[in-house]
């Protein structure tokens, strides 16, 4: 995996917030920054790229971070931000809404939202584990996922502690782990993120017949996912395997972000993205990592790729050799 380190005390004093600032904006989305420590300030964040999806450990002093309106409307990558606190605690505020999250609280921000975080509340030092993912990579739909947004969630129990341990795990020793390796972990670590945050919506209220649905639609979801190998993978047959009609299962699927097909296609195309990107697996013909994600035709899965990405599938493996 690839590993990269920021610490503002390689640079002389009076620059390191400056410092700071600009790699914060380079590396996530653009946001405001201040601290009543900024002539001297203390900071180190390693940044581990696992495909799509970043961890990224740090240590700070306590300093003021807002994401408003007019930076959201500037630059938006569409990611959702996780974050594993260690050490100090966090105050935010985001939709007219409050939050404090202490040592092992998790919780989570969206790049889509506005929000001020202030991070040290009489603390000297905070000690976090960051994580950065596409919206698109969670196995759940970006209206349920944005009810999760803000809410502190245990990072001691159930999900939360697996969560707590894979990442503690992770940022603590990356010795063991090689290059092709991160693509892979990152999808680990998408998964059991969007296992928290179902979790969480399926706790937010009892067994109602909307929560019945929810839950059929993210089990649904799972589904596809285990099956996009399968040329098969039909709106009938997905139907079929959950005893439901062809019809309701659009239904279910009219307030997700597009129909089952695209769901499937957009999926399938993700995928086939990543091992093309995975330097492992680049002695693979393109047309056998097509047929492996469910496209029996290459001339097919060449337009959509090219449709979905801007470049043709040979030209993006070209590009990141």
């Amino acid at each position: 995996m690839i590993e990269n380190v920021y610490r503002t005390e390689d640079f002389p004093q009076e620059e390191r917030f400056d410092r700071w600032r600009e790699w914060m904006g380079r590396i996530h989305s653009p946001v405001e920054l201040s601290s009543e420590y900024a002539e001297d300030f203390r900071a180190r964040k390693r940044t581990l790229l696992l495909g799509a999806v970043t961890v990224w450990p740090s240590t700070v002093q306590p300093l003021v971070s807002r994401r408003t309106a007019r930076l959201v409307r500037r630059s938006d990558p569409e990611t959702y931000n996780l974050t594993l606190m260690l050490k100090g605690s966090v105050g935010a505020a985001w939709n007219g809404q409050e939050a404090v999250y202490r040592p092992y609280d998790l919780y989570s921000q969206s790049s889509s939202q506005p929000c001020t975080v202030q991070v040290g509340l009489g603390d000297r030092t905070v000690r976090f584990v960051g994580v950065e993912i596409p919206q698109d990579l969670l196995a759940l739909p970006r209206k349920s996922a944005d009810r999760v947004v803000g809410r502190p969630l245990p990072g001691r129990e159930g999900i939360g502690a697996l969560l707590t341990g894979f990442l503690t795990r992770l940022s603590a020793d990356t010795h063991g782990y090689g290059a092709s390796d991160g693509p892979r972990l990152g999808t680990v670590l998408a998964d059991l993120v969007s296992a928290l945050f179902a979790h969480a919506l399926d706790a937010e209220r009892d067994l109602s017949s909307s929560a019945h649905r929810r839950t059929l639609t993210l089990r649904i979801r799972a589904f596809i996912e285990r099956n996009l190998h399968d040329p098969g993978l039909t709106p009938q047959a997905i139907a079929a395997a959950h005893h439901i009609s062809t019809s309701y299962l659009h239904r279910l699927f009219q307030d997700e972000d597009g129909t089952v097909v695209a769901l499937i296609r957009r999926q399938r195309l993700e995928h086939a993205r990543r091992e093309l990107a995975d330097p492992a697996r680049r002695a693979v013909p393109i047309h056998q990592l097509a047929a492996r994600w469910g496209f029996s035709h290459h001339s097919a899965f060449t337009r959509a790729f090219r449709t979905s990405y801007g470049v043709s599938p040979s030209d993006y493996r070209r590009q990141r050799e």
